[in-house]
């Protein structure tokens, strides 16, 4: 291909516009209504046999994808967000100015067809057409199914290219926004309530992680794009709502991997007089009919109960590190060495757990598996375990080898999480940058008496990974971070 062609290919679409216009013809008209998905006209049909036709008509819209035949009969395709259906343009049904008309659109022109159904010889349920009525003139070629698939970048950089050459793209954020509504409906019929918190925030917190941060003009003021909605929902808790859900995006300023995007949608949900154990239980199940309303068929099992495992027993086995006999920094860390596994001399204790935690054990969790009961030091806002000392009652629930949802039996004890903050602001003095700040509003609201509360924060996008076989979280967020 030379290099004055796509030049020429735009110049000629953009000839034909203006021939369309000069003809009276408005490539951008305002509606076409009565429109019915492809899918649609396809169930209705099943049945039809081959070389059937039938006196149903119907409206359809959507992209030219294909065009076979030229003359006095052509076959052209038209895809919609549900799927492809065939055209057959008669000019003894259309007439030769329309049959021309017709044949002079270019693939990627959005038109509207009213057609009778019928099935080919060959077996190809298709609409004769009777009337069209062009809806939008593309002025750009649309990309081929190599272009759409193939070339990563321009898919995540203009996922609207991608949507428009590869089904499976268009299928996927169809089941991912399936499965947010089946979230709803789950959450809606356990009696939870959705709400919704700041964005915007005076001080961030509910996680470890440096926020986002910009000016608010009118009040002269830093605000943070939140980190997470935690503390905002077990104030609505305090407040007597007894169960309370938001689904949301939260933002982090952390890296770029293929689990990591600094925009991300999580759900969090807290519920008065559980722990826990029930929280754990409440989340198979959602998981579970997630799974059954998206249709998923992969090779996981998410009915309950999950495998579930302690988080010491979880590193011991796969690193033969025991944690809770090694709870001083340096004499985990040379144990970790003398292993041959790294542990970065900047890293608190806690850190050095938590990589144990990430490199060598979550990505061995295939199996749907809870890993339970955490050192207190990575848990700032779970209560201590009732039975084991030095333990919070938290897990975090993992599939296909990855984090989805981080759990715990909340702390309520507003002096003791008044300790915690305090620790963490002695880790910030000390450098670490994604220390829990001091809110002494929560405390505040901790101080009004918040009733024992099981929560949970499960990654959306994650959850979505899982259930459509991705790797990336980029394929499932529609327009990730990229860099220049």
């Amino acid at each position: 291909m030379s290099a004055s062609e796509p030049s020429e290919l735009l110049a000629a679409r953009r000839r034909k516009l203006e021939s369309l216009r000069t003809a009276g013809v408005d490539p951008f008209p305002h509606e076409f209504d009565g429109v019915e998905p492809v899918a649609a006209v396809r169930t209705a049909h099943t049945g039809l046999g081959a070389g059937e036709e039938t006196a149903y008509s119907h409206r359809v819209a959507g992209r030219l994808a294909a065009r076979r035949g030229q003359g006095k009969m052509a076959f052209l395709d038209l895809v919609d967000r549900s799927g492809r259906i065939q055209l057959q343009a008669r000019a003894d049904v259309l007439g030769p100015e329309a049959m021309e008309q017709l044949l002079a659109l270019d693939l990627g022109d959005l038109i509207g067809v009213e057609g009778v159904a019928l099935c080919t010889r060959r077996g190809e349920l298709t609409l004769r057409v009777q009337r069209f009525t062009l809806l939008a003139k593309s002025l750009r070629p649309p990309p081929s199914g190599h272009y759409g698939l193939a070339d990563v970048e321009t898919r995540f950089r203009h996922r609207e290219l991608d949507l428009i050459a590869n089904q499976d793209a268009r299928a996927l954020f169809v089941t991912r926004a399936k499965a947010i509504s089946a979230v709803r409906r789950f959450l809606d019929a356990e009696g939870f309530i959705e709400v919704e918190t700041p964005i915007l925030q005076p001080l961030y917190g509910g996680a470890a992680a440096r926020p986002f941060t910009t000016h608010h003009n009118a009040l002269g003021r830093d605000l943070y794009l939140r980190i997470a909605t935690e503390l905002y929902l077990k104030r609505l808790i305090v407040g007597g709502l007894e169960r309370v859900y938001e689904l949301g995006k939260d933002f982090r300023n952390e890296g770029l991997s293929p689990k990591h995007n600094p925009e991300f949608t999580m759900l969090e949900y807290y519920e008065a007089y559980a722990d826990y154990l029930d929280v754990a239980d409440r989340f198979e199940r959602l998981v579970a009919f997630v799974a059954a309303e998206v249709g998923y068929a992969g090779p996981a099992d998410f009915s309950p109960p999950w495998r579930r495992e302690t988080l010491a027993e979880a590193i011991r086995a796969r690193t033969g590190v025991d944690i809770r006999s090694l709870r001083e920094r340096d004499a985990l860390a040379a144990e970790m060495r003398s292993r041959g596994l790294s542990a970065s001399e900047g890293d608190t204790w806690a850190q050095l757990v938590d990589e144990l935690l990430s490199k060598h054990v979550e990505p061995t969790l295939i199996e749907p598996t809870l890993v339970l009961d955490y050192p207190v030091e990575l848990s700032p806002f779970a209560k201590r375990h009732r039975s084991e000392s030095g333990l919070a009652e938290r897990f975090e629930a993992f599939a296909g080898g990855i984090e989805l949802a981080n759990a715990f039996s909340e702390l309520n004890d507003p002096d003791e999480q008044r300790r915690r903050f305090e620790q963490a602001r002695a880790h910030a003095a000390a450098g670490d940058v994604e220390a829990q700040p001091y809110d002494e509003a929560f405390i505040e609201a901790l101080e009004h008496g918040m009733p024992p509360t099981g929560g949970i924060g499960i990654g959306i996008d994650r959850l979505v990974m899982v259930l459509t076989g991705m790797r990336s979280i980029r394929e499932v967020v529609l327009f990730p971070a990229m860099r220049e």
